[in-house]
């Protein structure tokens, strides 16, 4: 009888649990004051960009962190890889709580949980590739992604409350405490890898970083799909940084501003929990992604121009449901494409292209205010590279991997 060369096993359930943890986390601190936006601004005493800045420093950090990070998750592994970043997201999230009242403090700080970021973005699929068999991979990113955007639902909708019920230093205490029990969690019940492998010999990340990254640029599908997370990715960040202030000239207030917001994440939890395990049913990822981008303008035009405020949660909702269900697909897509380099830095190249863009279009939004203070004319450019890059997904091809398990 031949010997079982792989198998799966239960606790891989257990390790994304406490890495979805993680994830929740370091997207709250992402955006813990984007819904309060100007409320912050003068509680610190300075401008409004100040405030984005602190969710821009995220942006920023990543491009030069980026690469160390993945290089480390690949060479040491999740455990140590992941728990670096877990241990600064406890203690200085903790901190940010404790020196909520200072902004120079919580900038500090927030650099520090900035660093802790690409630790833990740059690892979805390399613990999908541990701990699951390849139809399920894109389940787990799924999953491993919808925890992200369950983070950054509750900044938007609870910070507007907790401000209101404890101040802005209390709400940041309540994150610092969150931070240090899901940084625990993880520290005690993670897992480099099951006994055995999840999948045949063969589907597994074979190339160092710097050999990883030469082949993925030599091909053309990951170069197209790198410019498709420039333009989609960067749109998200922005978008998301600046949600109180695309709305607030249209005389929305800042907890409408944020349930706005939680209504557009609460669409990427569903478009995460529904459309990647359909990808992975099907063995197709390219349709997903051109039907995504696609209805990913519908939610703009909604988002840019509407006034009344029911359809602006229906435009919301369709924006986040469908640009935020393209992010687990696509890392999911680019791992199968770049194969065999290494599964966290094929992820870490495309986030690293939406943090370039993203930082870009944060200031640009800024910049390119109409007089009145609206970010209109910068959201009708949004919606302009957004119909481009529908047009770049379809020149996209499945990937030789995912054909062979069919």
């Amino acid at each position: 009888m031949e010997k079982a060369t792989a198998k799966v096993y239960g606790y891989r359930w257990i390790v994304l649990l406490v890495f979805a943890g993680l994830n929740v986390v370091i997207e709250i601190h992402w955006v813990a004051l984007a819904p309060i936006t100007t409320e912050a601004a003068r509680y610190y005493g300075v401008t409004p960009l100040s405030i984005g800045f602190l969710s821009m420093l995220f942006m920023i950090v990543y491009l030069a962190v980026s690469i160390p990070a993945s290089y480390i998750i690949d060479t040491y592994g999740i455990r140590i890889g992941i728990g670096a970043g877990a241990a600064l997201i406890g203690v200085f999230g903790l901190l940010k709580g404790l020196y909520a009242a200072n902004y120079t403090m919580v900038s500090i700080c927030q650099f520090g949980l900035a660093v802790a970021q690409p630790f833990i973005l740059n690892a979805y699929t390399k613990v999908s590739a541990r701990w699951f068999p390849i139809e399920q991979r894109a389940t787990a990113t799924g999953l491993a992604a919808l925890s992200q955007y369950i983070g950054i639902v509750v900044a938007m909708a609870a910070t507007p409350f907790l401000v209101r019920a404890w101040g802005i230093d209390g709400m940041l205490m309540c994150y610092g405490v969150v931070s240090v029990v899901s940084a625990a969690l993880f520290l005690v019940f993670c897992r480099e890898a099951p006994p055995m492998p999840p999948s045949p010999a063969g589907q597994e990340e074979r190339f160092l970083v710097v050999a990883g990254l030469r082949h993925m640029f030599k091909q053309k599908q990951v170069v197209l799909l790198l410019i498709m997370f420039l333009i989609g990715l960067g749109i998200f960040n922005a978008v998301t940084t600046w949600i109180e202030q695309i709305l607030s000239p249209r005389g929305l207030d800042s907890t409408q501003a944020g349930t706005v917001g939680a209504m557009m994440m609460v669409g990427g939890v569903l478009g995460a929990s529904i459309l990647p395990p359909i990808s992975d049913k099907m063995r197709k990822r390219v349709p997903f992604l051109v039907i995504s981008m696609a209805f990913t303008i519908p939610g703009l035009i909604g988002l840019t121009f509407v006034t009344d405020f029911p359809v602006l949660l229906a435009s919301s909702f369709i924006l986040g449901f469908f640009i935020m269900s393209a992010g687990p697909i696509g890392f999911q897509y680019g791992a199968e494409l770049s194969y065999p380099a290494p599964e966290s830095t094929s992820q870490g190249l495309m986030l690293l292209a939406g943090q370039v863009s993203g930082v870009a279009f944060i200031y640009g939004m800024d910049a390119f205010r109409s007089a009145g203070g609206s970010m209109t004319p910068f959201m009708i450019f949004f919606i302009a590279i957004t119909v481009l890059n529908v047009a770049l997904c379809t020149r996209l091809k499945e990937s030789d991997l995912i054909k062979k398990v069919q």
